[in-house]
C-alpha cells in the first residue's frame, strides 16, 4: 500500500462527489480519506437515509446529503465537484445521470462503477465536455488491496483517465484497459474474490470431512490462502513455478494435483469466465 499512497501524494485529486456510498462506494471513500491522500475537499456524498448520513456528522472532510430529507441531495452534492463517482446500482444509473446532468461542472469527470452499463449510455445523457470513465474495482479495496480496471469512454482524454487512475490507486493497483475489455476485468478481478472464497468454502468443508472441527478447518485453510498469496507476491515467481516448488516427484502433493488437473481446471475456468462476460453483455443489452 505504501507505493499507492506515494502515488496518491504526488498530486492532489480534484474536489470529489460520490452518489451513493454503499459497500464499494464506502471502500472508495475510505481510500480517499486515508492519511497521506491529498484531495481538494471536502468530499460530498449522498445517502438514501438520514441514518446513513449520520456517521459523517461533524466530519471536516465529508459533507453528506440524505435523499430521505433532501429530494435534491444528488444535485447539491455534485455542484462544484470536478470528479463525480456514481456508486449506485446499474438500473439506477440512467435516472441519476439525468438528475445531475445540468448541475455538473463544465469539464467534470463522471466515473461509473456499475457493471453492464456502457459509457455511451451515460454520455448520451450528459452535456458536451463531460468525460465518462468506467471503473471495475473489487472488494479487497476495503483494505487497500484492491485491483481496479479503468476504461475511458469516447469522451475521456488522457488527463481524465490519469485522474481516475490516481483515484483508484488510493485503494490498490490499477490497470487501464480499453472499454471492450472492462467486462473481462469484471470476470477476472471484479468477481475473482468470490471464486477464491468458494475455494476456501469447499476446502474448509473437505477439511471438516477429514475430521477437523470447524475452527481448526477454518484456521488451516485461511492461513494457507493468506500465506500462499503473500508468498506469491513477495517471491515474484510464476504461480506454476511456485506450484512445482511444493510438488515433489512421486510425493503426496503430486497425487492431489493429478486429481485436480484431471478435472480439467483450465476448461472449467474458461467456461466460468465466459459465463461472467456473457452476463455483463446481457446487462448492457438490458436483458
Amino acid at each position: 500500500m505504501n507505493e499507492t499512497k506515494h502515488l496518491a501524494e504526488s498530486d492532489a485529486l480534484p474536489r470529489t462527489a460520490m452518489i451513493g456510498v454503499g459497500s464499494m462506494g464506502g471502500a472508495i471513500l475510505s481510500g480517499l480519506r486515508a492519511p497521506g491522500v491529498r484531495i481538494d475537499g471536502p468530499i460530498t456524498v449522498t445517502t438514501r437515509s438520514v441514518a446513513s448520513a449520520e456517521p459523517f456528522s461533524g466530519a471536516e472532510d465529508v459533507i453528506a446529503f440524505a435523499a430521505e430529507s433532501d429530494p435534491e441531495a444528488n444535485r447539491h452534492a455534485v455542484r462544484g465537484a470536478r470528479l463525480v463517482i456514481l456508486g449506485v446500482k446499474p438500473w439506477m444509473i440512467a435516472d441519476v445521470v439525468r438528475e445531475i446532468a445540468d448541475d455538473l461542472e463544465p469539464g467534470a469527470i463522471v466515473v461509473s462503477v456499475a457493471a453492464g452499463v456502457p459509457s455511451s449510455a451515460i454520455e448520451e445523457l450528459l452535456p458536451e465536455g463531460i468525460s465518462v470513465v468506467r471503473a471495475m474495482p473489487n472488494t479487497p479495496s476495503h483494505i487497500g488491496r484492491g485491483a481496479t480496471g479503468v476504461a475511458p469512454g469516447a469522451s475521456a482524454g488522457p488527463e481524465a483517465v490519469d485522474t481516475v487512475r490516481r483515484l483508484f490507486e488510493t485503494v490498490g493497483i490499477v490497470l487501464v484497459v480499453r472499454e471492450e475489455q472492462i467486462n473481462d476485468v469484471a470476470a477476472v478481478s471484479g468477481s475473482g474474490p468470490a471464486y477464491l472464497f468458494l475455494y476456501a468454502e469447499e476446502m474448509t468443508a473437505a477439511a471438516g470431512r477429514l475430521g477437523f472441527d470447524e475452527d481448526q478447518a477454518r484456521l488451516l485453510v485461511q492461513q494457507t490462502i493468506v500465506g500462499a498469496a503473500e508468498l506469491m507476491q513477495a517471491s515474484g515467481e510464476d504461480p506454476a513455478q511456485l506450484r512445482r516448488n511444493v510438488t515433489s516427484p512421486k510425493g503426496t502433493t503430486e497425487q492431489a494435483i493429478a486429481v485436480l488437473q484431471a478435472a480439467e481446471w483450465g476448461d472449467l475456468f474458461d467456461r466460468a469466465l465466459a459465463a461472467n462476460v456473457r452476463r455483463s453483455e446481457e446487462l448492457e443489452r438490458g436483458e
